[in-house]
């Protein structure tokens, strides 16, 4: 029997041995994105989750690994602030599970490291962290204006968690084509 001409042909050896091959890439060494804030409580671990979300969504998921730590280790092992998990709730994310990491260790090896405001760019530059693995969230986000971060809602009220989600928000579009051009320029190994 001949193969349709439209292309529903069933697979043979040699697609089969491509799927693999865009696959193992993909898996096998996926990217690491960082995202780094003060104590890890507030806007990284939203960040990480609505990131996340974002990349699951642009079929990207299993691409890229992502995370979220601190410059500060006071709330290692400890969940994301409760109005920082309340406003993910609230928009149909979920941030229960996240727990407080300090940055070092692997983190600092992240093929990109977005921090949070620019206090934490100095700090991860100061602590060795090459600049070209670096960059400000809101860099993500065309409308933003150049070096603004986000500000730290921790001292605050419910309304400057739900500046810190949107403008995450807004920045999170910018990653995934990031992510989505870096997997395409992967080269391709047997």
């Amino acid at each position: 029997m001949a193969p349709k001409k439209n292309g529903n042909r069933p697979p043979t050896w040699r697609t089969l041995r491509l799927n693999w091959r865009i696959w193992s890439v993909s898996t096998a060494n996926p990217l690491h994105i960082d995202f780094v804030c003060t104590g890890n409580i507030c806007r990284s671990p939203m960040a990480e989750v609505i990131v996340r979300d974002a990349l699951t969504a642009a079929g990207l998921g299993g691409d890229v690994r992502v995370t979220s730590s601190g410059i500060g280790g006071w709330h290692v092992g400890g969940p994301a602030d409760e109005r920082a998990q309340a406003e993910l709730a609230a928009h149909g994310y979920d941030g229960s599970q996240h727990r407080a990491a300090q940055f070092g260790g692997d983190r600092f090896d992240a093929d990109l490291i977005v921090a949070l405001d620019t206090n934490h760019v100095s700090e991860l530059v100061a602590r060795g962290v090459p600049e070209q693995r670096v960059r400000l969230i809101r860099s993500f986000d065309p409308t933003a204006p150049e070096g603004a971060g986000v500000a730290d809602p921790y001292y605050g009220g419910p309304a400057g968690f739900t500046t810190t989600r949107e403008q995450i928000e807004a920045a999170a579009d910018g990653i995934v084509a990031w992510v989505r051009n870096r997997v395409q320029s992967q080269p391709r190994t047997d």
